[in-house]
């Protein structure tokens, strides 16, 4: 039996070498093989054996792992090992791609960073082919593997993110090691998309730590990168659902510190995206931890000016809440009203665009509670001189059911907006909103002509009202000032004269 067991260990060299520090001596440890005479000692010997061998492997591979497999050399290929090596093949060309790479450095050996390459190429092909076997070893080796070429510092921006229409302005910046990135991401989404992946063991290496990491590569200038790691965050979590709770917790600090500490973040709009996705898959009735995040997160994103940027996901997943709660429509509303643009009349079209979205999904009931505040905004658009705004105003008009809501409550929106509409008519310059306003004026005299015409008359008293008080200032103005002028000169008649004193005879 012991012999079988040492015909399976490695064969030393004829010179005498040691494994380790121990210093063991060879000829206390070889057998006369070709007589079959067994070495004397050899309960010793045997045992020296095997613990040197279980270092050895332990310093590579976890000895709980190993399974008596042997090191295989990583630069094999997986066709020319069987089957049982494979797996040890495919742990040692993870160890191998832990070594990164300078592809900015010229100096650089090319043939290093080739062999490199087509050995992240062999990973991904052994992957997609499904013959990999991720147990604790390999997962760990991955995400050792993953986390040392991925995960990295960014150079300092030296590009803002300032004014709306500045970022899509600019190109792109592409990173110029992405042709190895891109393989290696590759290589972590076909991991976490694994089927056989026992997600409950996978979860010790995807942990807090290696998640935070991934999230903070969203700030990447490269898109493409930010698109893998959109891809990749969301089969997280859906993998894992014990990290659902983290992974919504970390995204919205992210928001938090871009709205209200550095308003410059670059992968916004992909974080958005992706929680678009898990809102429509939240339960009934929703969380108060997902009202919150509505409330502190979502709305207060409208506040910073990069708002272009990202504001189709955010509408997306503003309109996904309101889906699924509707009387949050009157939280959202006023929250649009609190950060509503006055000077920036490229974010006042989105605020608009966005609330036409919102009344096409709110109910009668939350839009009475609202519709005061909101169509006095909505007046003070129809009348703004930059001609896209008051155009885009007139537009809600077009909308069924916005006309829907503004016909069954038409006594209390109609006397909000009318003396917008009949400024419009007299002082506004641009002559599509001057017929805009015609349109409305018309669909709002079929209406109800008989409140049409009661706003007419309010209006026009309202106007008189403003004359006689006019007049009343200016006669009080008037009065004032011929009473100051009397005053004036009353008290220049009553100053005595100056006294001319006598002069003195003595000269000093």
């Amino acid at each position: 039996m012991f012999k079988q067991i040492l015909s399976k260990l490695p064969r030393k060299s004829s010179k005498s070498t040691s494994f380790d520090s121990t210093g063991l001596d060879s000829s206390n440890q070889t057998s006369n093989s070709g007589n079959g005479v067994q070495c004397t000692n050899v309960g010793s010997s045997l045992s020296s054996r095997l613990s040197v061998v279980k270092r050895v492997s332990s310093a590579v591979f976890p000895a709980s792992i190993m399974g008596g497999v042997e090191a295989v050399e990583p630069h094999l290929s997986f066709k020319d090992v069987s089957n049982l090596q494979k797996q040890s093949l495919f742990v040692s060309k993870l160890n191998l791609c832990c070594e990164v790479s300078d592809l900015c450095d010229p100096a650089k050996d090319v043939a290093e960073q080739d062999l490199e390459r087509q050995t992240l190429i062999e990973l991904v092909d052994f992957v997609s082919s499904g013959c990999a076997k991720f147990n604790e070893q390999s997962m760990s080796a991955m995400c050792k593997m993953c986390a040392i070429n991925l995960f990295r510092v960014f150079p300092p921006k030296y590009r803002s993110n300032g004014a709306i229409g500045e970022a899509d302005d600019e190109e792109p910046m592409f990173d110029p090691a992405w042709s190895n990135l891109q393989i290696v991401y590759d290589l972590l989404l076909r991991f976490i998309s694994y089927n056989s992946l026992d997600a409950k063991v996978a979860k010790k290496y995807v942990d807090h730590s290696f998640i935070l990491r991934l999230l903070d590569l969203f700030d990447s200038e490269d898109p493409r990168e930010r698109d893998c790691l959109k891809t990749i965050l969301h089969r997280i979590y859906g993998k894992f659902m014990v990290h659902r709770p983290f992974i919504r917790k970390a995204v919205t600090n992210i928001i938090y510190r871009f709205v209200f500490e550095t308003e410059k973040h670059n992968g916004i709009a992909e974080l958005l995206e992706i929680f678009g996705s898990i809102i429509s898959g939240f339960a009934l009735p929703l969380k108060e931890e997902h009202k919150m995040f509505l409330c502190r997160a979502l709305i207060p994103l409208h506040k910073p000016k990069s708002l272009g940027v990202y504001h189709q996901q955010l509408t997306y997943c503003v309109v996904q809440f309101i889906d699924k709660d509707p009387k949050l429509a009157n939280n959202v509303i006023k929250g649009l009203l609190k950060y509503w643009p006055v000077t920036n009349s490229q974010k006042e079209l989105m605020f608009i665009s966005e609330l036409e979205e919102i009344l096409e999904m709110i109910n009668m009931a939350e839009f009475q509670k609202i519709m005061v505040p909101l169509f006095r905004r909505i007046g003070y658009c129809l009348n703004s001189s930059h001609y896209q705004v008051a155009e885009r105003a007139h537009l809600l008009w077009n909308n069924e059911h916005v006309l829907q809501l503004i016909t069954q409550n038409r006594q209390v929106i109609l006397p909000l907006i009318f003396s917008a509409l009949e400024q419009n008519t007299q002082t506004h310059w641009n002559q599509a909103v001057l017929n805009l306003t015609q349109n409305i004026r018309k669909m709002l005299c079929e209406m109800d002509e008989e409140l049409v015409v009661a706003c007419q008359q309010k209006l026009e008293e309202e106007k008189s009202l403003l004359i006689e008080a006019e007049e009343r200032r200016k006669l009080r103005w008037e009065r004032l000032e011929s009473a100051a002028r009397s005053q004036s000169m009353a008290g220049n008649a009553s100053i005595m004269p100056p006294l001319e004193l006598p002069t003195c005879p003595v000269a000093c």
